[in-house]
């Protein structure tokens, strides 16, 4: 069927850049001399020298472990070793918290404590213990989830840290707690944060997140309160059609109708509860989450409609990665089409692998 000739077109396709450009690039210009990821690689190809934010180092050993299992031949098993040591001895406090950065040398420069770093921590723990059988990473990530037990909040989810005031809360961090909890088997956590999710974050009128909500889980009024991300509402669904194929569909429903740029074929950044565009610029994330769910969708209903939506969104995300050097993207398209001539982040490398994960071990 044609369906299964365009669809193995794209996993291909998929492969030889994962496996072919961007791994050997990443593996090699992303590795700084003392074993630490680079934060960026510039578009000539050389690492950006900055301080390094724990949450990266997390996401990228997560990227080696599961391009490791995808099956690519490079040293990605030496790679997670050594990232996963230094975040073990230097990236873990003694009360089983992590930190939040380092300096260029990667020494600790700040131990601020952040909701979002934790969730990406726990993630990439659960990733590494799992997949190098690697105990004493299990066990760093229960006595993390344990210290962040006072963290909790009587109106549901958890405190945010001290990097991002609060009020606005936020539905991102706890989106990546729920995927981390998932990850390393917890499901009591998962199905509490499953239950805000439905309760307090998702708007069950028009079948989208919104963005930022006040102490009580109420979405904020005016502009800010009515912020939908296409990428999250695709996000979420991935996440959720495990559990509630409705929920997820709906969720997916609404970002497709707003939330994609059919001039360009992206999804957009931000739109309103009402699907008006509120910033039309598309970063490369969103992407991903757009392949991601239709990947989940193709699988469960096996129709000519997703079938095309995987191919869609792989068109979508292929302009990102059509760069100088091959293997780098680039992070932020504008609204005329053209993209920022930026260094290509490490903290995308994540949601890349994530997608093209699941577009190759799709079954047309």
């Amino acid at each position: 069927m044609q369906r299964h000739i365009d669809i193995r077109r794209a996993q291909t396709e998929a492969r030889v850049w994962l496996f072919e450009t961007a791994a050997p690039l990443w593996s090699t210009a992303g590795i700084l001399p003392d074993g630490m990821f680079a934060e960026r690689i510039d578009q000539a190809g050389a690492a950006v020298r900055m301080d390094r934010r724990l949450r990266v180092q997390a996401r990228q050993i997560y990227s080696f472990c599961a391009l490791g299992q995808l099956g690519w031949q490079g040293p990605w098993r030496d790679i997670v070793t050594g990232a996963l040591d230094i975040v073990l001895e230097r990236g873990l406090l003694a009360n089983g918290h992590c930190v939040h950065l380092f300096n260029d040398d990667g020494e600790v420069i700040s131990t601020a404590q952040d909701l979002y770093d934790h969730a990406f921590a726990l993630f990439a723990l659960a990733h590494a213990g799992k997949t190098l059988r690697r105990e004493d990473a299990l066990a760093a990530a229960r006595r993390m989830r344990a210290a962040m037990a006072s963290w909790r909040r009587p109106e549901g989810g958890f405190w945010e840290g001290e990097l991002t005031p609060c009020p606005p809360y936020r539905q991102n961090p706890h989106m990546h707690m729920f995927e981390a909890a998932l990850a390393n088997g917890w499901s009591d956590l998962a199905d509490g944060l499953r239950h805000l999710f439905t309760t307090r974050l998702w708007d069950a009128d028009s079948g989208a997140v919104t963005e930022y909500f006040d102490r009580n889980w109420q979405r904020l009024p005016g502009i800010d309160g009515a912020i939908v991300e296409p990428g999250h509402c695709l996000e979420w669904a991935w996440l959720l059609d495990p559990f509630d194929t409705k929920l997820s569909d709906g969720l997916t429903v609404f970002a497709r109708r707003h939330g994609i740029d059919a001039a360009r074929g992206v999804a957009i950044n931000e739109i309103s509860l009402e699907g008006e565009i509120i910033d039309a610029s598309a970063r490369l994330w969103p992407q991903t989450e757009r392949l991601k769910a239709a990947v989940i969708r193709y699988a469960r209903l096996k129709t000519e409609v997703e079938a095309a939506e995987i191919i869609a969104a792989w068109q979508g995300l292929k302009p990102f990665l059509d760069t100088p050097v091959p293997g780098l993207w680039y992070d932020r398209m504008l609204a005329d089409g053209r993209f920022r001539d930026e260094a290509a982040p490490a903290s995308s490398f994540y949601h890349i692998v994530c997608g093209l994960n699941e577009l190759i071990r799709l079954e047309p």
